[in-house]
């Protein structure tokens, strides 16, 4: 098996259009795959959630900001998501945040005294990345689980549910010199579980440290185990 994430910059002329995006997508699936991917070659489920047909590998795709993402996993029965996200501060956050998170995970935002953007857009990848693995949407955010636990020492990252297969996800803050900042979290799923590789296929690239690693089993008594 093999898992991927693909990551690429587009420059200030090009990251303008859904279609910019799209065709880099493609084109990064491309090179993981060895083969020319166009429109065609993709298929849509129900919910339009893209995927290859009669293929063993699954893949997701995420933009924000200048910076376009690809989650590539190659394997039986293996699923993948992505979401990234560039932090800014933004109105309408805390009401995003008093909407659609739990109350852990609100504690969690202001446990430093102040509503902590960083923390915010923690959370939101989180749970966008577990909606698309499942093939859901942002408009389906409250059906995505709590991702911090009070466990009686403070709050802190994991993932609250019980899952049917071994899920895992990393989380990751990338930023460059010129003050460039994105959250970035890929997940797999599956039996088999193993370290995604990080590439890049622009010119330009960002500093990226993983800052935590989620996973869930399927066995209640062993779903959290966080790493921060």
């Amino acid at each position: 098996m093999s898992f991927y994430i693909g990551l690429s910059i587009l420059s200030n002329k090009e990251a303008h259009g859904k279609s910019f995006f799209s065709a880099e997508a493609r084109r990064i699936l491309s090179l993981f795959d060895g083969r020319p991917i166009d429109e065609n070659s993709i298929a849509r489920e129900e919910q339009g959630r893209p995927f290859f047909p009669d293929s063993e590998i699954d893949f997701n795709i995420a933009h924000s900001g200048a910076l376009s993402a690809v989650s590539f996993v190659r394997g039986r029965k293996l699923r993948t998501g992505c979401d990234v996200e560039r932090i800014r501060k933004r109105p309408g956050t805390a009401d995003i945040a008093e909407k659609f998170f739990s109350a852990s995970e609100r504690n969690y935002l202001f446990s430093r005294g102040s509503f902590d953007e960083t923390r915010f857009y923690e959370i939101w990848t989180l749970k966008e990345c577990f909606l698309k693995l499942r093939g859901l949407s942002v408009f389906d955010m409250a059906a995505a689980p709590s991702f911090i636990i009070d466990d009686g020492c403070g709050e802190r990252l994991a993932f609250c549910a019980t899952v049917p297969l071994a899920l895992s996800f990393r989380l990751y803050e990338l930023s460059g010199c010129a003050g460039e900042h994105y959250m970035l979290a890929a997940a797999i799923e599956g039996a088999q579980q193993t370290q995604p590789a990080i590439q890049w296929f622009s010119q330009s690239s960002l500093a990226c440290k993983m800052t935590a690693e989620i996973k869930a089993a399927p066995k209640p008594a062993e779903t959290v185990s966080p790493k921060r």
